[in-house]
């Protein structure tokens, strides 16, 4: 196998992958039609078709996916290789990308993300954010971060924070002027501010439980929002009750601008796992971060 080869080869991955040949070029720094000619030199080189191209899409022909994956593996373990020459250096280096949860990123990851960095300078974390469940894998994730019942069992998972609490809350004003429910039933008689998912775009059903006995509750009110702390300040507002992470409206509490009900509704449950596959060896600096970030009970 000459240069060429490799250089076409990894060209046809990124377009494939991309489904297209704008992205592509952009993910590799060099313009469409130079990616054009590797990928012609590529199917005359082989004589057959790897990529179907219509004017709207680019997509993978059936000797092009049988090609992909073959070699998306390989050039997996090759990039592996390279990073073990890299951990023979005096300091850890590379890049780790993650996928987190907007509320683990900011109370969790960031904190000992930014430690790490400054105590390496030549480690850099890359943080997707957002709280759909990403193939981590084929998304070329080092590791995901989730709740921990949302974590596969064919993945390792490391704990990495308490257990969790979710808070009904309300300003004073609305439940003076309304009342206090008593039961998560009696939230159909409230309004209620609903948190839309960011990813698929459904609402998210109000999640009690008490003494063993679930109840799932879907509630409508004026105010929607995909963001917590918009949430929190149509809350605070006198918009409704809401349904949120304790720890998001602790200030609030303590100072009386909400106040919680259905408190006897919400046990905790388990908080944040970093997970990532283990068929891989784990870089230095990936696992510099594992360990700073394991939960440890105090």
């Amino acid at each position: 196998m000459n240069r060429d080869d490799l250089i076409d080869l990894n060209a046809f991955i990124a377009i494939a992958e991309e489904r297209s040949f704008t992205r592509a070029a952009s993910r590799m720094g060099v313009s469409q039609s130079a990616l054009s000619h590797k990928i012609r030199r590529l199917e005359t080189r082989l004589g057959v078709r790897l990529l179907s191209r219509t004017t709207r899409s680019v997509s993978p022909t059936d000797a092009g996916e049988r090609l992909l994956g073959g070699l998306v593996p390989a050039f997996e373990q090759i990039t592996d290789h390279l990073e073990s020459l890299g951990e023979l250096r005096d300091r850890p280096a590379g890049t780790i990308r993650l996928t987190v949860p907007l509320h683990a990123a900011m109370t969790i990851i960031w904190p000992a993300a930014l430690k790490l960095m400054r105590d390496y300078p030549d480690v850099c974390v890359e943080l997707s954010v957002d709280s759909g469940m990403r193939d981590i894998v084929t998304d070329r994730f080092d590791a995901g971060v989730r709740l921990g019942e949302q974590v596969a069992r064919d993945m390792i998972a490391v704990r990495i924070g308490p257990e969790l609490r979710m808070a009904a809350i309300a300003s004073p004003a609305y439940l003076n002027s309304v009342g206090i429910p008593r039961t998560p039933q009696d939230l159909a008689d409230h309004q209620c501010v609903n948190l839309r998912f960011t990813t698929g775009g459904g609402l998210y059903a109000w999640e009690f439980d008490k003494a063993g006995r679930e109840i799932n509750v879907r509630v409508d009110g004026q105010f929607t929002s995909n963001n917590v702390e918009m949430i929190i300040m149509a809350a605070v507002a006198g918009m409704g009750i809401a349904f949120v992470p304790e720890d998001y409206v602790a200030e609030h509490l303590s100072v009386g601008r909400l106040q919680r009900v259905l408190d006897d509704w919400c046990p905790p449950f388990p908080g944040y796992y970093l997970y990532y596959p283990n068929r891989r060896q784990p870089k230095a600096a990936f696992s510099l971060l594992v360990e700073a970030l394991r939960y440890r009970a105090n």
